[in-house]
């Protein structure tokens, strides 16, 4: 089992040089969030068709070659639940993977659960069982035991049977195409998330008027900076809902940052002095310069498009018993009351739905705005079945 532990440079290049040969890598992390600033990657583990071991970053100073692979266009890379080895591309490389397969994904494409484990995927796919022991490992300590490497080794061990098996079943069923369109989708949005500016990520930011949002915002960059240079997260400086606080409070002596609830604290008094020259910078921060509101749709809340949603949900609902395809993937209610204000605004406007789009307009888009338009009625066919409901097309005036 130690020898399934590359530890040296030169046997990880030969690994990376073996893996572009091969043209498809099952890849997976441990890493350990809890403790620093950034996620810690702890192991990489990787399988082809012929081998499978794990590579200690701890040992191997350069893991570029690999970066390299994830983000070119020759090799396919298929993971479960990738998301956070997309981030370790993205954050170490600063590169997106070109050809990502996730089989949490795809399986969503073959029945209604999303999102699965990785062992009741392998239950579902392959009838292979397996008992995961070590998922409260510290993954830092070293050295990591044979155990241990093993249980690391069996995460990526099946990733590549279980890909070739929905693969196949996806083409059968013409679907192939929509979970790769899923998974550059997932890749996308990781990218668009790393480029929009990290503050706006605050929850609640709709209820700040410019001043506090440009408060708001030079906390949010002092706290960065601070969890970056102590190399801890970032939640442990300061509270995102302390943020918010401090923001619409805006206090100007350490004394009215202590009626804060919570800034009684020991861990927040140390930074009590900076925080308020943080905050104190930012009230004299120009009119001009200031950020713009951060504007709500305030038509998600009409009554109306609940009500409307609830119904255009029966029918996603229905249509994904059909079809055996995951509704949690599909659609969120966020995304029928998009649908449903495109269509009552006369569907028009410059940005189209996503339920519009792609694999999902091919699914329900039809159907949905059927319902909407009033040429399609509901009604209950067999109580007993898993999709009871019949849509059926109403006859046309004076047909």
């Amino acid at each position: 089992m130690p020898d399934a532990l590359i530890t040296r440079q030169e046997e990880f290049e030969q690994l990376c040089t073996h893996i572009r040969a091969a043209g498809k890598v099952a890849f997976d992390t441990e890493f350990v969030s809890e403790h620093s600033y950034l996620p810690e990657l702890c192991l990489l583990q990787f399988a082809t068709a012929e081998r499978s071991v794990a590579v200690d970053p701890f040992q191997i100073k350069n893991l570029d070659p690999w970066w390299e692979i994830m983000a070119d266009e020759e090799t396919e890379i298929i993971v479960h639940g990738g998301q956070a080895e997309v981030k370790f591309c993205i954050t170490q490389f600063d590169r997106a993977p070109r050809r990502l397969f996730d089989i949490q994904i795809a399986e969503a494409f073959r029945c209604r659960s999303y999102p699965l484990s990785y062992v009741n995927i392998l239950q579902r796919v392959l009838g292979k069982k397996i008992h995961g022991k070590e998922t409260r490992t510290d993954w830092r300590r070293r050295p990591l035991l044979a155990r241990q490497i093993q249980y690391a080794i069996e995460d990526v061990s099946y990733v590549l049977p279980v890909e070739a098996n929905q693969s196949s079943h996806l083409t059968r069923l013409g679907r192939l195409e929509w979970a790769r369109a899923e998974c550059q989708r997932m890749v996308d949005d990781l990218m668009s998330e790393r480029r929009k500016p990290a503050w706006l990520r605050l929850p609640g930011l709709h209820r700040l008027n410019r001043r506090e949002l440009a408060v708001a915002r030079e906390i949010y960059e002092w706290r960065e900076a601070e969890a970056r240079s102590r190399n801890k997260p970032a939640r442990v400086i300061l509270r995102d809902d302390l943020i918010l606080e401090l923001a619409q409070r805006q206090p100007g002596t350490t004394t009215e940052a202590l009626a804060t609830r919570d800034m009684e604290r020991d861990r927040h008094r140390r930074y009590l002095d900076d925080l308020v020259d943080v905050i104190l910078r930012a009230r004299e921060i120009p009119d001009a310069d200031l950020p713009q509101r951060i504007h709500v749709d305030r038509q998600d809340n009409s009554q109306d498009d609940h009500v409307i949603g609830k119904l255009l949900g029966l029918a996603l609902a229905n249509r994904c018993s059909e079809m055996e395809l995951a509704q949690s993937i599909l659609a969120t209610s966020a995304d029928l009351r998009e649908l449903v204000r495109w269509s009552l605004g006369g569907r028009d406007r410059a940005e189209i739905p996503r339920l519009m789009i792609g694999w999902r307009a091919e699914v329900c888009g039809e159907l949905l705005t059927d319902v909407l338009d009033g040429k399609i009625s509901i009604r209950v066919a067999d109580p007993q079945s898993d999709h009871p409901l019949v849509f059926e097309t109403r006859p046309a005036p004076g047909a």
